[in-house]
């Protein structure tokens, strides 16, 4: 008995493992901060505006990264201090701080990058963290990079009264119509036949 050798089949490869999501990013102060002052993107890019959040804090309180990526500006900026951190064409920036990196470092999230300062604060007298980001050179809501980011209830807009049902018309009765002129040449005509008629008969009678 002639006996055929079959190949094995080869074992599947293993599967490519998935690359690590991207870690998400967070709050720059904790515990989750009160929002002073919303993104208010200015409708021409020399109009005033709002281009970032501010964010209530104390001073000396810890500055996290709110995304990972590597410092690109750490130092002092129009009096007041600057932290910068960048991944990609996207930046996201933080003052006024004391800054704790330096540039070149590369940082995750929920790294600390500083402290905030009181000096510089854009909620004088309280003290607040302004947090601003770009893509590219756009200034965008940095709320948007949170997965969960808060939600802003607005007013329900007032509906407009409605008008009141009108009350139904009293509808009055049609006057009646005058008699028909042919009608009455007939009943007219009817009576002279009928008086025609008892005067003939009275004439026989009396002959």
């Amino acid at each position: 008995m002639n006996l055929a050798l079959l190949p094995l089949a080869a074992p599947p490869p293993p599967p490519t493992p998935s690359p690590p999501p991207h870690a998400v990013a967070a709050w720059p102060l904790q515990p989750r901060p009160e929002i002073v002052r919303g993104f208010e993107l200015p409708a021409k890019p020399w109009l005033p505006g709002h281009r970032g959040v501010d964010l209530a804090g104390r001073p000396g309180q810890p500055v996290l990264a709110a995304t990972a990526g590597t410092i690109t500006y750490a130092g002092a900026l129009a009096g007041r201090g600057v932290v910068t951190i960048a991944i990609g064409p996207r930046r996201t920036t933080y003052e006024p701080v004391v800054p704790a990196v330096s540039v070149g470092v590369t940082v995750k999230t929920g790294t600390v990058i500083g402290r905030l300062s009181a000096a510089g604060s854009h909620c004088v007298p309280r003290s607040c963290l302004h947090w601003g980001l770009l893509q590219g050179k756009q200034y965008v809501n940095p709320l948007t990079l949170l997965p969960n980011r808060p939600v802003r209830l607005l007013p329900l807009a007032e509906r407009p009264a409605q008008p009141a049902a009108a009350a139904p018309r009293a509808v009055s009765p049609a006057p009646e119509s005058p008699p028909n002129h042919n009608q009455r040449a007939a009943k007219l005509v009817i009576a002279a036949a009928a008086a025609l008629a008892l005067t003939a008969g009275v004439l026989i009678r009396r002959g």
